[in-house]
């Protein structure tokens, strides 16, 4: 029973599944039974040069043993990506060279694939497949670099996922899925299948009259014809598996004759970069905030939304997490299952569009609830892969960070810098700005409870911030003045605020506190966020 080991050493594989364009995305997974064969008998003919008109006795033997098993696999975690870029088509439009968008997917691999055969072979086959073994430099695409080996006897097989042909019976539950592959048929199958071809094909042949005699010229044609109609149909199995491309399109086959469609059973999406839309999820701890991270098709950061849009970007995405969610979810929705609004704290879910490089331009989203993200709301906001916003027809999100708020101050860099103005270090700060506008959640009044600093003083009470020492205005020529003039105050969906009008503000606290504060009017989509100094 032989088996064998494929290892990657840059991590990729390459191949496309067939009858699908590879501008599709696909990725074949496992490799086909059909493909390893082929590989085969491809470094048997450029590695040991095997004779181009007809294969060792040895070779055709090991192959048509192998052709009649269907292999089962041990499967290493793997990532789908991709990448994409521009191809020229080498044709001029009006001064510029047309290019068209090319897909470019992959498996990222990690660790080594097993593939066993349930057949018997000789010691000379055997010590044939090693040697094929040992020259196999790619599989698939050539970007596919390749090290294999023939598993040595009693060394064990390497820790993977089991795939198997449905063929087997083996019952299977939830998490599993099945895959068409392309694989041989019999070797006596197809003999019996190409015999009954060809019999067709010759008496759909127009045949000469009863007792005319034919010239030599007719004769000469009638052969032609036979030739031409016997053509597509290959001697045996591993001529089949030796045709090219170009040899099917010329005869016409959407699909290699000599070759089958067999379903095998692996689990429930192997490539998917993020957790599945579907089917329960494993459980998880709750977690406190989540990032995300935000870019365009091109990755061109100006396009991104300006900062001043907080507030639709929040709603927004806001409204994809709730979609995205299976069952209600008091942290995203913000609302208990009768849908009244939750009381208390305002331990629901924030969503904080944040301008961490500090361009003007919105570039990842802070996920922010104090009561916590449970498994199925964690799930809902990695299955969102997209936002909208003006201008661009869809925005990428991707999950760059999960856990604590100290989690989130521990980040390095840049963003982990900015980040740790909204949330404050560790030791806290006494003065707090505003980052982004703070729009009073009542009809503004000049003295008493609801003028400003009461109601930013009311604010912080109901999120058990302690009362500032003093409630200031930024100064007038202070450089981020005049953007805040012109941020979005007021949400599409939703009451309008009572009074339509931002301020700029300046808190201190008497002991050191952490953030994020966010207050006042939609201070649950990026108004009234407040900034450590």
């Amino acid at each position: 029973m032989p088996s064998i080991i494929l290892h990657f050493p840059a991590g990729h594989y390459h191949a496309t599944p067939w009858g699908n364009h590879v501008n599709e995305g696909m990725i074949e997974w496992p490799p086909s039974p059909w493909r390893l064969l082929r590989a085969l008998l491809a470094t048997g003919y450029s590695k040991l040069g095997w004779p181009e008109d007809g294969l060792p006795i040895m070779a055709r033997t090991l192959i048509e043993k192998l052709a009649g098993c269907l292999p089962c696999y041990y499967l290493p975690k793997v990532v789908g990506a991709h990448s994409r870029h521009y191809m020229p088509l080498a044709v001029l439009d009006k001064g510029r060279e047309k290019t068209t968008l090319v897909f470019d997917t992959w498996a990222r691999v990690e660790g080594d694939l097993a593939v066993t055969w349930n057949v018997c072979i000789s010691d000379e086959e055997t010590a044939l497949l090693a040697e094929l073994m040992s020259k196999m430099s790619y599989l698939g695409r050539s970007e596919s670099w390749l090290e294999a080996r023939l598993l040595a006897p009693g060394e064990p097989l390497p820790k993977g996922e089991k795939c198997w042909p449905e063929e087997e019976g083996q019952p299977v539950g939830p998490g599993w899925e099945q895959v068409s592959l392309i694989a041989p048929m019999l070797v006596n199958k197809y003999n019996d299948w190409r015999e009954g071809a060809l019999t067709k094909a010759i008496e759909a042949l127009p045949q000469p009259a009863a007792g005319k005699k034919l010239s030599a010229k007719m004769q000469n044609e009638m052969r032609m014809k036979k030739d031409k109609a016997v053509a597509p149909y290959p001697q045996d199995l591993v001529a089949c598996l030796q045709v090219q491309t170009s040899w099917l399109q010329s005869h016409g086959w959407s699909q290699p004759p000599g070759s089958r469609r067999v379903f095998y059973w692996r689990k429930t999406n192997p490539l998917e970069v993020g957790p599945q839309k579907t089917g329960r999820m494993a459980d998880s701890q709750p977690v406190e905030a989540m990032l995300l991270s935000m870019a365009t098709s091109t990755g061109n950061k100006h396009a991104l939304p300006s900062v001043v849009r907080t507030l639709p970007q929040g709603e927004l995405l806001h409204k994809a997490l709730v979609s995205a969610v299976n069952s209600h979810s008091e942290a995203l929705t913000g609302c208990d299952k009768t849908k009244n609004p939750l009381q208390g704290r305002h331990e629901h879910a924030h969503i904080l569009p944040l301008d961490l490089d500090n361009d003007g331009h919105l570039d990842h989203v802070l996920i922010w609830a104090p009561m916590g993200l449970n498994s199925a709301e964690q799930q809902a906001v990695r299955a969102v892969r997209k936002t909208f916003a003006k201008g661009v027809d869809s925005l990428r999100v991707a999950l760059a960070a999960s856990g604590s708020l100290d989690d989130l101050r521990a980040l390095p860099g840049q963003y982990g810098d900015s980040l740790r103005m909204i949330l404050g270090t560790t030791f806290g700060s006494t003065r707090w700005v505003s980052h982004t506008p703070f729009v009073p959640p009542r009809y503004l009044k000049k003295h008493g409870k609801n003028d400003l600093g009461g109601q930013i003083t009311a604010e912080l009470a109901s999120r058990g911030f302690p009362a500032p020492l003093t409630v200031g205005l930024k100064e007038p020529r202070s450089p981020d003045l005049l953007r805040q003039r012109h941020y979005v105050r007021v949400r599409r969906q939703g009451q309008a605020p009572p009074t339509d009008c931002g301020f700029s503000v300046v808190l201190n606290f008497e002991t050191p506190l952490q953030g994020p504060i966010s207050l006042g009017y939609a201070s649950h989509y990026g108004l009234g966020l407040f900034a450590a100094q």
